[in-house]
């Protein structure tokens, strides 16, 4: 195997240059136009075939290796969150109100460096590669909608890959794992009926807010005591809402939130139980309750033969690492839809750094990665794809 880990070290200086400048000019879901015109123009420059405006901004690119073989998709997500940045990295975002708190500078800047890896090696390749720049991650679908206007058409992938700089653990780590590795993930609103009233006479109105405390209660009792002990399930209600008024019980209280499962088994268990403990607490203390739940996306779940295959390469490639073979997380990732249609694995890269004050979690104002992450990153995912198309 060629050496990718120190061919991507040599990249560094390039890696870095374009996580940073992503970082600098963040862009929200659908709106990463700037961010997929880099993509594009780098892909160009390597004389790929690319694609672009699937769905929207995603940009897609082919490299052909030297002899048929199989087809291996990688993706890397493109889009930005509506947070203000508190980091003070000389590179912060110059974009007010948005931030890449959650890596995918990074992972842009890992998916181009990667193109540049394989595409050195491109004759010793039997197959292709599919490189996929989506838009859209955080919440939006755009896994599903890059899917549905046919991403996993012409040629059709055989195994997919995906990676997260993960800043929960330190540089070095990395999570390759067998089976769920991200939850299922759905969201929903309740809306809590009483009867408004005035706040020194609660007997004349029955209080929804009152009602909202004890179904928040209620609802842990599900995880605790409707799901197995070895299986797993969240459910976090996150917003309450009522009134407006100190002296006024109001007439509704509006909550929501998000349910998180691996199993669809445990999935279709917390639904039901659900909407009978939020039915029957709201009816118990006079009030009527009105429950609307979304999924958002499916559960990441990992072929464990390729993620065999992929802890395979990251020994060799990265020895001085910590591999484990066991990490999961109740965060969601909608490559879920991908791979609910083609094999793969989604493994994760250890990006933080106590000891340079970059260890704060993803989706917080002062999150940032230690970038010694990316190089090992890039290393990794190209060296991947080059052991599942054979290399010679």
């Amino acid at each position: 195997m060629a050496d990718y880990y120190q061919e991507a070290l040599a990249l560094y200086e390039y890696t870095r240059a374009l996580r940073r400048d992503f970082h600098r000019h963040p862009e929200l879901g659908y709106q990463e136009v700037r961010t997929a015109g880099i993509v594009a123009r780098e892909l160009s420059a390597l004389g790929l075939e690319v694609r672009t405006g699937i769905a929207e901004t995603g940009v897609v690119a082919l490299l052909e290796g030297a002899a048929p073989g199989p087809v291996v998709l990688l993706r890397f997500d493109m889009d930005a969150l509506p947070i203000q940045e508190r980091t003070g990295a000389e590179y912060a975002s110059q974009n007010p109100g948005v931030m890449h708190a959650c890596g995918h500078d990074g992972h842009t800047a890992i998916g181009l460096t990667a193109a540049r890896l394989l595409q050195a090696h491109r004759y010793e390749l039997a197959g292709s590669v599919k490189f996929v720049f989506q838009p859209a991650e955080e919440g939006l679908r755009g896994a599903e909608r890059m899917v549905k206007e046919g991403v996993l058409d012409n040629p059709r992938p055989d195994v997919c890959l995906a990676l997260h700089l993960w800043n929960e653990k330190p540089v070095g780590w990395l999570g390759i794992a067998d089976g769920p590795v991200m939850a299922a993930a759905e969201i929903f609103k309740v809306r809590i009926d009483g009867v408004g009233g005035h706040g020194a006479a609660p007997h004349l109105a029955v209080d929804p807010v009152l009602a909202a405390a004890h179904i928040i209660t209620a609802l842990q009792s599900i995880p605790a005591r409707n799901v197995a002990p070895q299986e797993a399930a969240v459910i976090s209600v996150t917003t309450l809402r009522a009134g407006g008024a100190f002296n006024v019980i109001p007439a509704f209280a509006e909550m929501t939130g998000t349910m998180r499962t691996f199993k669809p088994e445990v999935r279709q268990k917390v639904l039901q139980r659900f909407d009978q403990v939020i039915h029957g607490v709201a009816e118990a203390m006079g009030c009527q309750a009105e429950v609307v739940a979304e999924n958002i996306t499916p559960a990441v779940v990992n072929e464990p033969q390729v993620a065999e295959r992929l802890r395979q390469v990251a020994m060799r490639l990265l020895p001085d690492g910590t591999l484990q073979c066991n990490f999961a997380t109740m965060v969601s990732e909608d490559m879920a839809f991908m791979m609910q249609e083609i094999p793969g694995c989604y493994f994760f890269v250890g990006s933080a750094n106590s000891d340079k004050g970059l260890n704060a979690p993803h989706h917080h104002p002062r999150f940032d990665v230690d970038e010694e992450s990316l190089p090992r990153a890039a290393a990794l995912i190209a060296a991947s794809a080059a052991e599942l198309l054979n290399a010679r």
